[in-house]
């Protein structure tokens, strides 16, 4: 019998299995994409760093989708803020990845080296270099954050007759639709606009 044509086994199609079990479920394991591609665990490892290797596998994947050019844009608050829609858009196609990406560490190197382009771009900028990571770090609360605002329910507060809650009432009738967008531009606004004021006061 002949070899297929198409290999059973590549880093992309465990990609694509592991992303795909993450979407549906929130987590993956080794044996889950095995079994769903039709091969031995062991298989999998051949192929791959175990488990952490996959989640960095899957940490690359997703930002893929976050376009690198933003950070070439100019000025430098142009450039973040059109980075920062780009990186929610990318978590937000795929918001059960957050939690997984978050509480492991970064090692996958293009994801790196979109760090360093920002890092570079905020030095660049004249920013104190002791205060750009907290900058980033904040960024990516609010763009996480964000992400899987927009997976949630439209209408997130369920009010009840048990008690009374006028103004909040009010307030939910008055946002209307685009509750998350209209959240995110707050937030985006608020850090862009405390970014410019420790800037000019570090240019003092």
């Amino acid at each position: 019998m002949g070899r297929p044509r198409t290999p059973l086994l590549d880093r992309e199609r465990i990609t694509s299995t592991a992303l795909q079990l993450v979407d549906e479920t929130g987590d993956f394991s080794v044996p889950q994409i095995a079994r769903r591609l039709g091969v031995q665990t062991g298989s999998v490892y051949h192929h791959v760093d175990g488990r952490d290797g996959i989640v960095e596998l899957l940490r690359e994947r997703v930002c893929e989708a976050i376009d690198p050019g933003t950070l070439e844009l100019t000025p430098w608050d142009t450039a973040v803020q059109a980075w920062a829609r780009s990186y929610r858009a990318a978590f937000a196609a795929h918001p059960r990845t957050i939690p997984l990406l978050m509480t492991s560490p970064v090692r996958a190197p293009r994801v790196l080296e979109q760090y360093e382009r920002a890092v570079s771009l905020l030095l660049d900028a004249g920013f104190d270099r002791a205060g750009i990571m907290p900058l980033i770090i904040a960024l990516e609360n609010l763009v996480l954050g964000s992400a899987l605002d927009l997976a949630a329910p439209e209408t997130m507060w369920e009010l009840t007759d048990r008690i009374a809650t006028p103004h909040l009432a009010q307030a939910l009738a008055a946002v209307g639709e685009g509750r998350a967008d209209r959240a995110f531009e707050v937030g985006l606004a608020a850090f862009l606009n405390h970014a410019r004021a420790l800037l000019k006061h570090a240019g003092r």
